[in-house]
């Protein structure tokens, strides 16, 4: 039999890659971070049997939820990130040419020294503008002094250390933290899986609540559950949609052509929800 990696997400019906040989695995205080080698989709992360990244596809969740967030502000300096261990999200904010400062506060060491070692070109490490704290997200944003214009919340499945990074106390604390401009984003699990639902109604309920702004939106992603994955952008009054984010997308064409998935069209037809998408949330 081939070597495989299994994700279940309904029972017996899930995600099968090829394997072709295991590079890192370590039980952290928080989960189990492995590495693998596979046939198609070059090296995977994954964190207690949950698929996070690999080096083929990762490019479509960063740049979605980091994009979405730093072209919606009209000027973003500061930045935080809460999880993102892996690098890529901060990799796609420090393209963008604001950027003075990002905080990124992942609480487990082991996953940025796993995708140090097997997925050197994900992080962007080295970046003097880039400061990593190893440390509780959520007990972090309840102690912002300085705020930030944007938030981005880059967390695993509702379990374990990121089950918190789902309640309406966390985004009271996201929303304090930010200045008055400020937009957040935030990755908020598959509408093709059922057991996901509550969590993410849960999410949008308290960010309809706190934010003057909240929109889902939705990327493609093939590694994880059923290929659709939902994102939230909520802001403090600027609309994801207007005609002032349309201006600043085309005034970086440098910036754009540097990625492979987020475009103008792409930032727009993401907010386009099928029908049994919005009832989730309504």
């Amino acid at each position: 039999m081939p070597l495989q990696y299994n994700e279940y997400y309904n029972e017996q019906t899930g995600l099968t890659i090829g394997l072709r040989k295991l590079l890192f695995a370590k039980r952290s205080d928080y989960q189990l971070v492995e590495v693998y080698e596979t046939d198609t989709w070059g090296n995977l992360m994954t964190i207690d049997g949950m698929v996070m990244l690999s080096e083929r596809d990762e490019f479509v969740y960063h740049e979605m939820i980091s994009h979405v967030a730093m072209f919606t502000h009209p000027n973003p300096k500061r930045v935080l990130i809460i999880g993102g261990g892996d690098g890529g999200t901060a990799r796609e904010v420090l393209k963008h040419s604001s950027v003075e400062h990002v905080d990124m506060v992942e609480i487990d060491q082991t996953v940025v020294e796993a995708s140090k070692l097997h997925f050197p070109s994900v992080g962007d490490f080295d970046n003097p503008n880039l400061n990593v704290l190893y440390e509780d997200g959520i007990a972090f944003v309840k102690n912002v002094k300085d705020p930030y214009d944007v938030i981005i919340i880059d967390g695993s499945d509702p379990v374990g250390p990121a089950e918190g990074l789902f309640e309406k106390d966390f985004y009271q604390f996201c929303l304090d933290a930010l200045t008055e401009d400020g937009v957040l984003t935030a990755q908020t699990e598959s509408p093709w899986v059922e057991s996901y639902y509550p969590s993410m109604k849960k999410v949008f309920t308290a960010l309809d609540e706190l934010f003057e702004i909240s929109k889902m939106y939705l990327s493609y992603i093939p590694l994880y559950p059923a290929g659709m994955w939902s994102m939230a952008c909520a802001t403090k009054g600027e609309d994801p949609l207007s005609s002032d984010v349309t201006k600043r997308i085309r005034s970086n064409p440098d910036l754009l052509k540097t990625l492979n998935y987020y475009n103008k069209e792409v930032h727009f037809g993401a907010f386009a929800l099928p029908n049994f998408v919005k009832r989730i949330v309504e």
